[in-house]
C-alpha cells in the first residue's frame, strides 16, 4: 500500500486515513446544494471544516448529482475561484472538484494541489494540463454522464470493469510521464450505479486497493445509504460513517465527506479499538 501521495505543494502521509472536506458552491448539490452558494458563506464553510479536522479541502463549483445540468466553465469559475484563492493562504492541500479544462487550467495556475474529476481526465485537453503540472489527480469511474447516468447502470462484472477502467487511465497518464506517486484512484460510488453494483464495490474494494495506488471514496449520504438504511438525506451520517468505517477497513486511504468532524471522531475511536 503507498505511504504517501504526492499532492502539489504536499506529500500526504497515508499512515492514517485522510479526512476530504466537501465544499460545493453551488445551488443544487445534491446534499447541501444552495447553503453555501456565494463566495462568503462557501468561505466561511471551508474554514470551519478546517477547524473539524480536514485533512485536504475538496472544493467545486458544479453539482454532478444523478440528472445534474452541466453549467458554463465562466460560471463555475466565479463560483469557485474567490474561495480556491482565499483556501489557498491556509496551509492546507486544496483539491479542485472539475472536469472541465479549463477550470482545471486556472485553478493549476493558482496553485491548487489537488485535481479531483469524475471524468478520469478524459475531456479533451484535460490529460495534458494535469501531466505539466505537480498536482496530485484523483481519477473517478463513472458510467455514462451526471444527466443521465442512473438511468440504467449495466454491468457484467462492476468490480473487475471498474478496477480495469481506472487501471486504462492511469496507464495512460503514466505514458504522459506523470508520476504514479501523484495518482489516486476513485470507484465512484453512486456514479453510474446501481445500488446492488454499489455493495459489490464496497465488498470487492480490495481489488482496487491492490493496484497499488491510493484509493479515496465517497458515499457520504449518498443514496446507497438511503437504500441500505431507508434514511432521507438529512438522516444518513449513522449510515455514512459506518459505510466510510468499511471502506477503510478494506483499504481506502481518503474519504470524502460532508460531516468531518463527526468522520474525524469516527476514525480516532475505531484507529484506538483496533491498534
Amino acid at each position: 500500500m503507498p505511504q504517501t501521495w504526492s499532492a502539489g505543494r504536499f506529500q500526504l502521509t497515508l499512515s492514517r486515513p485522510l479526512v476530504m472536506g466537501i465544499v460545493n458552491v453551488t445551488p443544487d448539490s445534491f446534499s447541501d446544494g444552495g447553503q453555501h452558494d456565494d463566495a462568503s458563506s462557501a468561505i466561511r464553510h471551508a474554514s470551519a471544516l478546517v477547524e473539524a479536522g480536514a485533512d485536504i479541502l475538496d472544493i467545486g463549483g458544479e453539482s454532478t448529482r444523478p440528472g445534474s445540468r452541466a453549467v458554463d466553465a465562466e460560471v463555475e469559475w466565479a463560483r469557485i475561484g474567490p474561495v480556491l484563492l482565499e483556501a489557498l493562504r491556509w496551509g492546507v492541500p486544496i483539491s479542485l472538484d472539475s472536469y472541465k479544462p479549463e477550470t482545471m487550467r486556472r485553478a493549476l495556475d493558482l496553485g491548487v494541489d489537488i485535481v479531483n474529476d469524475v471524468y478520469a481526465l478524459r475531456m479533451p485537453g484535460a490529460e495534458a494540463i494535469v501531466a505539466a503540472s505537480q498536482a496530485g489527480v484523483c481519477l473517478m469511474h463513472m458510467q455514462g454522464e451526471p444527466g443521465t447516468m442512473q438511468l440504467q447502470p449495466d454491468y457484467g462484472d462492476v468490480v473487475a470493469e471498474v478496477r480495469d477502467f481506472l487501471l486504462r487511465r492511469t496507464a495512460a497518464l503514466l505514458a504522459l510521464g506523470v508520476p504514479a506517486a501523484r495518482l489516486c484512484l476513485d470507484p465512484g460510488f453512486g456514479f453510474g450505479k446501481s445500488l446492488a453494483h454499489n455493495i459489490a464495490l464496497a465488498q470487492g474494494l480490495e481489488a482496487l486497493v491492490s493496484c497499488g495506488y491510493p484509493v479515496l471514496v465517497g458515499v457520504s449520504r449518498k443514496s446507497m445509504i438511503g437504500g441500505t438504511s431507508g434514511r432521507p438525506v438529512a438522516e444518513r451520517l449513522p449510515g455514512s460513517l459506518a459505510a466510510a468505517l468499511a471502506c477503510i477497513a478494506a483499504g481506502a486511504r481518503i474519504v470524502r465527506v460532508h460531516d468531518v468532524a463527526a468522520t474525524v471522531d469516527a476514525l480516532n475511536v475505531w484507529t484506538a479499538l483496533r491498534g
